[in-house]
């Protein structure tokens, strides 16, 4: 059984041709970015814009991976975790890569293969990237201020919503060139809802999970600045030490 979506904007053109089906898809050839046994992804052009193509198939290279051939029965896919989590920020109004085409196929019930297509967010940058380059911005008073109150709010966002993204790093922050960027979150396989003291883990993880580059490229009074825009308020309260505590100490022996 396959399910499939793209993008009717698409249709007629060469992208839509390309982007029509999940065997067109995955016919696809183009510059490998990344892999890993359960995942490629390319790089393609059509029409003068790029897209990523996020191809699944399998589950895992080895018999624990695999959970000895339960996971394609037993473990929701990837893929469509990432693409549920991707329309899920656009309805929380957080910026992200525009979808082109998604979905799956099932063969006996089970998992076999799936697709994700998304557009390239032109004029833009991970974090990860600007600090190992040592870009000057990380020291613009103005631009910091910009890009750490986005960042903020679009965390509060999710973590009200319920939902934790579990890999919260500056690599998946791309910020946009000029005078006002804008921050998008991309690539969030692993993100999922949770309630009670889980959430409140995953809150802690996301929250450590940005710090880990910052205490290396922002000062002390700007990360604070940081927390206390998340956490909406003017002045840190008892409860608020106590979670910075546990944001700091997150990683401890760890690194």
């Amino acid at each position: 059984m396959n399910s499939w979506w793209f993008d009717p904007e698409l249709n007629g053109g060469v992208a839509g041709r390309a982007f029509a089906s999940l065997e067109q898809v995955f016919a696809l050839s183009g510059e490998r970015v990344t892999s890993d046994p359960f995942s490629e992804v390319l790089r393609v052009e059509r029409e003068g814009r790029r897209y990523y193509v996020k191809r699944y198939a399998g589950n895992g290279k080895t018999a624990r991976r695999r959970w000895f051939g339960l996971r394609q029965w037993l473990s929701p896919p990837r893929v469509r975790a990432e693409w549920r989590n991707l329309l899920a920020f656009r309805e929380w109004g957080i910026p992200t890569a525009r979808l082109a085409a998604y979905g799956i196929e099932r063969r006996y019930g089970g998992f076999r293969r799936g697709a994700l297509v998304t557009e390239e967010i032109r004029d833009t940058a991970d974090l990860a990237l600007l600090a190992q380059q040592g870009d000057a911005r990380l020291h613009d008073r103005r631009w910091l201020s910009q890009v750490s109150a986005q960042v903020a709010l679009l965390t509060r966002r999710m973590h009200d919503a319920g939902f934790a993204h579990n890999d919260l790093k500056w690599r998946n922050l791309l910020v946009s060139d000029g005078p006002s960027p804008v921050v998008y979150v991309i690539d969030c396989p692993n993100g999922r809802f949770w309630r009670g003291p889980f959430l409140d883990f995953r809150r802690i993880k996301d929250l450590a999970c940005l710090d880990k580059l910052a205490k290396h490229h922002l000062t002390r009074a700007r990360r604070m600045r940081f927390y206390l825009d998340y956490a909406g308020h003017a002045r840190l309260s008892a409860d608020d030490k106590r979670r910075v505590r546990r944001v700091v100490g997150f990683f401890e022996g760890r690194e």
